[in-house]
């Protein structure tokens, strides 16, 4: 449910893209590009952690507005409309104003907006391959981890493209539960850095590696505050709307690597995409719970950490046709009275998509899901057909 800010088709044009003169170029205040996203859908089953449910239903369907204000700064606006449980939902994704004048690589954002970290999750949802995100980003970052905060980030003048930044966010959607509202949560409860390098391979390839991290004040659970029925303390995670982390902790350590192939950088005719994250959320188990296992030399079962990772692979083989395959998994802990048991989704995605512009995308996909009573969910096979649709001003997509 993300608006895509710019896209781009190789890491040189990137590194140009991304500068904050990049947003001064033709919207102004009074002339801002303006765009609609409609997605819809008809899924067969329900997925763990999916903002989708069974049955038709309305997807990442969003209305943008953006514009340079003036000759120091740009902003954007996104609202999202979605239907729940029968309700049509208006929220707001996207607030911000960014710096177009900062001297020596600098920019500064400020407002709400998509985190940086990791490689998917400052894209926007509705350009993606496949109809949802990896389950390790449902698992560990509501699918997309937006908020309010600020970003200081700097694009280095090397022949490579590099960019570094750090975020602070008042980190409501990453917090742990709290079903008795007896919690005193940091206001400021969200930390994040990060960096990402890239180049080209030959006049065909490019690729970019990143690394990122990501400190969650609020992160860890304490041991009165779970229900011993239902992981990290939500009700029903196949319906939870709120775009929170099903799963946290204090610190997430996110790797992150994408390669891009095409017939002489020209994209539009034939490409292929390869790219994979690995996550680590560490430092989640209760402190009293811990220190009492310590004292008595024993330990309370489970890994002392959560993961989950994916690779893909997407080809367009003709310029209206693509087909993608996916493999992804997460292992989490849940957590039963004193004690935690580990359980652990694996999916496999094939996805056939056809593309009759740039503007236009109807997708098919096939998931195999394998996590019997992960969450409450069985084992499953899941048919989903998507169209995805955009009006008005749409930008390059980005690396």
């Amino acid at each position: 449910m993300t608006i895509s800010t710019m896209r781009l088709s190789g890491v040189a044009a990137a590194c140009a893209l991304l500068s904050t003169q990049a947003l001064a170029s033709d919207p102004s205040l009074t002339n801002p590009a303006i765009s609609a996203v409609l997605d819809g859908y008809y899924q067969s089953g329900e997925r763990p952690m999916s903002e989708r449910v069974e049955g038709f239903g309305l997807g990442h369907t969003e209305l943008a507005m953006s514009a340079n204000i003036d000759d120091m700064f740009y902003g954007k606006l996104t609202a999202v409309v979605e239907m729940h449980d029968g309700e049509t939902e208006l929220g707001l994704e996207e607030a911000f104003i960014q710096t177009l004048a900062m001297p020596g690589g600098f920019s500064i954002r400020a407002g709400r907006f998509l985190s940086d970290i990791g490689y998917l999750n400052n894209q926007h949802v509705h350009t993606d391959s496949f109809s949802d995100r990896p389950a390790a980003y449902r698992a560990f970052l509501g699918s997309h981890y937006f908020d309010d905060g600020v970003r200081l980030s700097y694009v280095a003048p090397t022949d490579l493209y590099w960019t570094m930044g750090v975020e602070a966010f008042k980190g409501d959607n990453m917090r742990a539960a709290d079903e008795h509202g007896e919690r005193d949560y940091e206001n400021l409860g969200v930390y994040t850095a990060f960096t990402k390098l890239g180049g080209d391979v030959g006049a065909n390839g490019s690729w970019q590696a990143g690394l990122s991290y990501l400190r969650n004040e609020n992160g860890r659970m304490t041991a009165d505050e779970h229900d011993h029925s239902e992981p990290e303390g939500h009700e029903d995670h196949g319906h939870d709307h709120s775009h929170s982390a099903q799963y946290t902790g204090e610190n997430t350590y996110v790797a992150d690597f994408v390669y891009k192939w095409a017939p002489n950088g020209n994209y539009k005719y034939q490409h292929l995409t390869l790219s994979g994250e690995y996550f680590r959320v560490t430092d989640f188990k209760p402190l009293e719970e811990h220190d009492d296992h310590e004292e008595h030399g024993h330990g309370d079962e489970g890994k002392d950490y959560q993961e989950g990772w994916y690779l893909s692979s997407v080809y367009q083989f003709s310029p209206h046709w693509s087909a993608g395959l996916r493999y992804g998994q997460v292992d989490t802990q849940l957590m039963h009275g004193d004690h935690f048991d580990p359980q652990k989704l694996k999916e496999t995605e094939v996805s056939l998509a056809w593309h009759h512009s740039h503007f236009s995308t109807v997708r098919l996909q096939y998931t195999n899901q394998q996590g019997t009573n992960f969450d409450g969910f069985e084992d499953d096979n899941i048919i989903t057909l998507q169209y995805v649709m955009t009006l008005g001003a749409h930008g390059a997509h980005q690396f």
